[in-house]
C-alpha cells in the first residue's frame, strides 16, 4: 500500500508525456495568474477522488470534499491533480469538485507548473480550475465554494484577519507544535535571534 499518496500522483504526473504548448486553451475564459508555466486549458474530464485512483480507498461520494479531487481527461485518459479552486486565496478544490464525483464535466482553469520550479512533476502541470460545468448543462459555475464552507464549519471563528490566523486546527498545531512546526523553544529562540 501507498504511504504518500500525493508524492504518488506527483510520479504518475511526472510519468506522463509533456503537454504540447497551449493544447487545451481553445475557449478558454479562465483568467491568467501569472504563475510560472501558466497555460489556460479548458476540456473535458471525470471527477475521481485522488486516494481512490492511488490506492483503491474508494468511498461512494468521493470523500464528500475531505479528499484531493483530480481529473482524469476525456481526450487523453491523462490523470490530472487539482490544487485549487478559482478563489484568490490559495484553497484547494475539492469542496467545489466533490458534488461532480463520478461525472464528466467540462472545466476550465489553469494548468500551471515549470520542471525549474516544480521538479518534482517533471515536465507534468496541476490544474487550477475556475469553473465547471456537467456536459448538456448551461452556465459553468464558478469554484468559489471553499471559504463559504469554512466559515459554515467554523461559525466560532469570527473575527478579523485571514481565515487561517481563526481556524481552530490551525491554533492547535500551532500551540502543540509552535509556529515554526519544531515547538515553543524552536519559535523562541528564532524571535530572538531575528527581531
Amino acid at each position: 500500500m501507498m504511504r504518500h499518496p500525493i508524492a504518488a500522483a506527483a510520479l504518475i504526473l511526472a510519468a506522463a508525456p509533456a503537454l504540447a504548448g497551449g493544447e487545451f486553451s481553445a475557449g478558454s475564459e479562465a483568467k491568467s495568474w501569472n504563475l510560472f508555466g501558466e497555460e489556460k486549458a479548458r476540456f473535458e474530464g471525470k471527477v475521481v477522488d485522488a486516494l481512490c485512483l492511488l490506492t483503491g480507498d474508494c468511498p461512494a461520494d468521493c470523500g464528500a470534499g475531505k479528499r484531493q479531487m483530480g481529473i482524469l481527461r476525456s481526450s487523453d485518459g491523462r490523470f490530472l491533480l487539482v490544487n485549487k479552486n478559482g478563489q484568490p486565496v490559495f484553497t484547494g478544490a475539492s469542496v467545489d469538485l466533490a458534488p461532480y464525483c463520478g461525472q464528466t464535466v467540462e472545466i476550465d482553469g489553469l494548468l500551471v507548473g515549470d520542471p525549474d520550479i516544480t521538479p518534482g512533476l517533471g515536465d507534468a502541470k496541476l490544474f487550477q480550475v475556475q469553473t465547471v460545468r456537467i456536459l448538456g448543462e448551461g452556465a459553468a459555475k464558478k469554484t468559489n465554494l471553499w471559504t463559504k464552507d469554512w466559515k459554515r464549519r467554523n461559525p466560532d471563528a469570527g473575527g478579523k484577519g485571514p481565515w487561517f490566523r481563526r481556524d481552530p486546527g490551525v491554533r492547535e498545531q500551532i500551540e502543540a507544535h509552535g509556529r515554526l512546526g519544531l515547538g515553543a523553544e524552536a519559535d523562541r529562540k528564532y524571535i530572538e535571534e531575528t527581531f
